[in-house]
C-alpha cells in the first residue's frame, strides 16, 4: 500500500511521516519511505546520518532502467517524468525498490529514499519537481502488493500538485493543526483532489485540547479521522534526542495504530491507476513535454498493457 502525508508547512507531516515509518516497522511489517518534500528532513527524523544518495542525482540512470526494453521510449532522454510503462517495460516489486543501491536502513529497519535537496547548479533555474520525478517514474513502475507499505513525504502545501504524483497513493493523510491556516490547505487539497478520485483522511495535530478537536470538526467534518496530542516524546526527538515508539503516549500510539487499520481497509484500485498516469502523461505532454522532445509523448501509451500483478 501507498500512503502519502500532506500538510501546511510546519503542520507535522514530516514527523507524521516518520513515527507512523517506525510504527508499521514495529509491526513487523515492510516499508520504504520517500522523502519528496523540498525540505529533506526525513532522514533526520528517522536518525539516519548521513542521509541517502538523492534520487535526483540519478534521474537518468533510473529512466534507463526502468525503460528495460520499451521500443517506444528509446533513449532516457525520450522519458518524461509522467511517462508510463509498457508491456517491455522493467517493471518493480516491493523488494526491488526496498533493495535500490539509492535506499538506507533507518535505526528501526525501514528502507529510507529522497529526492535529494537542490544544489548549487540548481540554485535560480531549476525545477524542484524534475527531481520528485524520479519518485513518481519509480511508482508509476511498481507493482506493491498486500502488508508491503511505501510512506511518503510530500512537499508542503497545495504544491503537491504541481505534479501528477499526489495520485500515486492508495490514501492521503493531510495533517493539520487546529488552526485557520492549517485547515486552509486542507481546502485546497480536497477542492484540487475532488476531481481525481483521490482518497484523503484529516489527521489533526499538536491537538491540546477538546475545543481544538472541536474546531477541527468544525471545519473538516467527516473528513476528520483522528489527531495527535501534544507530545513531549515527539518534541524532545525534534530537539534531537533519541527516540523510540516506547517514549510515546500511548493515545498517540493508538492513533498511529488508526492510521494504518485505515490504510489497511483501502481497496486496491489497478485501473484507477492506470488511466491517471496516462492523463497526467498526456496533460504534461501538451503542456510542455512534446515541444521538449520533439515528438508526440502519447505514442508512448502502450493500450495493450494492464497495470497491477
Amino acid at each position: 500500500m501507498r500512503v502519502a502525508f500532506v500538510g501546511k508547512g510546519g503542520s507535522g507531516k514530516t514527523t507524521m511521516s516518520a513515527l507512523f515509518t517506525r510504527y508499521v516497522t514495529s509491526q513487523g511489517a515492510p516499508v520504504v519511505a520517500i522523502d519528496a518534500d523540498i525540505n529533506q528532513h526525513l532522514a533526520l527524523v528517522l536518525g539516519v546520518d548521513p542521509p541517502p544518495e538523492p534520487l535526483g542525482a540519478h534521474l537518468t540512470e533510473i529512466k534507463d532502467r526502468l525503460r528495460g526494453d520499451n521500443p517506444r521510449i528509446p533513449s532516457a532522454e525520450a522519458m518524461v517524468k509522467t511517462t508510463p510503462p509498457g508491456r517491455a517495460s522493467r517493471l518493480l516489486d516491493f523488494d526491488d525498490l526496498a533493495g535500490s543501491e539509492f535506499a538506507v536502513t533507518t535505526p528501526e529497519g525501514a528502507r529510507l529514499m529522497a529526492t535529494g535537496p537542490f544544489t548549487e547548479d540548481d540554485l535560480g533555474v531549476a525545477c524542484y519537481h524534475s527531481k520528485v520525478g524520479a519518485v513518481e517514474l519509480l511508482l508509476n513502475h511498481l507493482v506493491d502488493g498486500p502488508g508491503e507499505y511505501v510512506v511518503v513525504d510530500m512537499t508542503a502545501g497545495a504544491d503537491s500538485f504541481a505534479s501528477g504524483l499526489f495520485t500515486r497513493f492508495d490514501l492521503t493523510f493531510l495533517i493539520a493543526e487546529p488552526t485557520l491556516q492549517g485547515v486552509s490547505v486542507y481546502r485546497q487539497y480536497r477542492d484540487y483532489a475532488a476531481d481525481f478520485d483521490v482518497r484523503l483522511a484529516v489527521v489533526g495535530n499538536k491537538v491540546h485540547g477538546p475545543s481544538d478537536v472541536d474546531f477541527l470538526r468544525s471545519q473538516v467534518g467527516d473528513d476528520l479521522l483522528t489527531w495527535m496530542e501534544h507530545s513531549a516524546g515527539v518534541r524532545a526527538m525534534e530537539q534531537g534526542h533519541p527516540f523510540t515508539l516506547d517514549r510515546l503516549e500511548p493515545a498517540n500510539v493508538d492513533v498511529l495504530a488508526m492510521l494504518l487499520k485505515q490504510l489497511d481497509a483501502q481497496e486496491k484500485d489497478w485501473v484507477r491507476f492506470g488511466h491517471q498516469t496516462e492523463e497526467f502523461h498526456l496533460r504534461n505532454a501538451r503542456a510542455w513535454a512534446n515541444a521538449r522532445a520533439g515528438f508526440d509523448l502519447a505514442d508512448q501509451i502502450d493500450s495493450e498493457f494492464v497495470y497491477g500483478p
